[in-house]
């Protein structure tokens, strides 16, 4: 039987980050493509052991179905979590649990969108907030990345420009894909600009936790007078990406309106998962388990960087992050991005087209993105040879 999809359906792409690492049942395969934690940085004991108390104490109140909002001590451990250096989550907002922070960009399209509205979005940006956006019809106007975030003057031409966006997408510390870390006075200045076109901020902030150098900076959020920035936290980088846990800080109004989409969705998020996480936040150290992920990602960085310094010294630039996974790498004008994915891939490397990360995918772009969470240091070794082989490959003379 033939399917009749949906226009919406039809206007959705694959993730290549997903087709890639569907190719990771070969054990040679090197991946520098997915964006997955450490392994060494889950904190499996403390899950296990309080999994284990909670199902002694309580095993219906882990077992049975709850609230849509989520369960409440670990809604109120994300506001405080949140607000460990500022306040973030104002007095007036309320705090939902969800699936995962793309369920929050998938809700906030959902509540805003109708077919064909405009949704402004840094560009290059994260892959998966572009599918989730589009599967609801609106159409992405990408605003272009400067090394201390957003350019400001395309920004406001995005928000002035007919029809306004319905909301802005951003994620200022560490951005996926460029490792770009909006400077705090452009921070300041999205906010006025959103106060000032009436158009709400998306802010999302899986990796705020993971800096590896530098000086924190307040989350726009946290400059929020009216109720224009809704957060987005996540559980997914700091604890482990398989309890599929996020929060969403926001205005009453919309947190009302989004409990009941996510009531026809998937009625509420993992209770399980969400009863360990609030014992892991109150019961634990938590800034020394960040400290600890942020040594481990320091070490993995800077080997990296160090690997493609030495082995690809003046073929390929990058951008050097203050934290989060990845770093941004620009190939040499001469050499096409899609041959040298195709090359790695053949020799048992993955890495991600920069093209990928752009509202328009087609076009050619001479980046690409590499991971530097996943791999061992072995394999950064491997893979960085292998870029280097490719690169020669395809810049010799014929």
């Amino acid at each position: 039987m033939e399917f009749r999809y949906s226009d919406k359906t039809l206007g959705m792409r694959p993730s290549i980050i997903r087709e890639l690492l569907k190719q990771m049942s070969d054990p040679q395969l090197i991946s520098f493509a997915g964006g997955n934690p450490a392994a060494d940085s889950f904190p499996a004991g403390e899950i296990r052991s309080f999994s284990d108390r909670l199902l002694a104490e309580d095993p219906v109140g882990m077992l049975q179905y709850s609230v849509t909002e989520g369960y409440g001590p670990l809604r109120e451990a994300c506001r405080a979590f949140a607000d460990r250096k500022w306040p973030v989550v104002k007095g007036a907002d309320e705090v939902v649990i969800t699936s995962g922070s793309q369920q929050v960009i998938e809700f906030m399209a959902k509540l805003l969108c109708n077919e064909g509205d405009v949704v402004a979005v840094e560009e290059p940006a994260f892959l998966g907030a572009y599918n989730s956006i589009r599967s609801f019809g609106a159409v992405l106007r990408g605003v272009p990345l400067e090394p201390d975030g957003v350019d400001l003057n395309a920004l406001e031409a995005a928000f002035a420009a007919e029809p306004r966006p319905k909301f802005f997408y951003c994620i200022p510390n560490f951005q996926n894909p460029t490792g770009y870390t909006t400077s705090e006075e452009k921070r300041k200045a999205i906010y006025r600009l959103a106060v000032k076109y009436g158009v709400p901020v998306l802010e999302d902030d899986p990796y705020g936790a993971l800096r590896i150098c530098g000086e924190d900076v307040p989350p726009i959020k946290h400059f929020d007078e009216c109720g224009a920035v809704v957060y987005a936290g996540s559980f997914s980088k700091i604890l482990c990406p398989g309890m599929r846990l996020a929060f969403c800080a926001g205005q009453k109004d919309f947190i009302t309106k989004l409990v009941t989409a996510k009531q026809g969705s998937d009625v509420h998020t993992n209770v399980w998962a969400q009863r360990v996480c609030e014992r892991i936040l109150t019961q634990t150290d938590m800034n020394a388990h960040i400290a600890r992920l942020q040594a481990i990602y320091r070490d993995k960085a800077n080997y990296m960087m160090e690997k493609i310094d030495e082995e690809l010294a003046g073929a390929v630039s990058y951008v050097r992050p203050e934290g989060g996974m990845f770093l941004w790498a620009k190939l040499p004008a001469e050499v096409p991005t899609a041959a040298f994915v195709q090359r790695c891939l053949e020799k048992k490397l993955a890495v991600v087209p920069g093209s990928a990360f752009y509202t328009d995918s087609g076009v050619d772009q001479p980046f690409v993105r590499l991971n530097f969470s996943t791999p061992t240091k072995e394999q950064i070794d491997r893979g960085v040879a292998i870029m280097a082989d490719v690169l020669d490959e395809l810049t010799k003379p014929l």
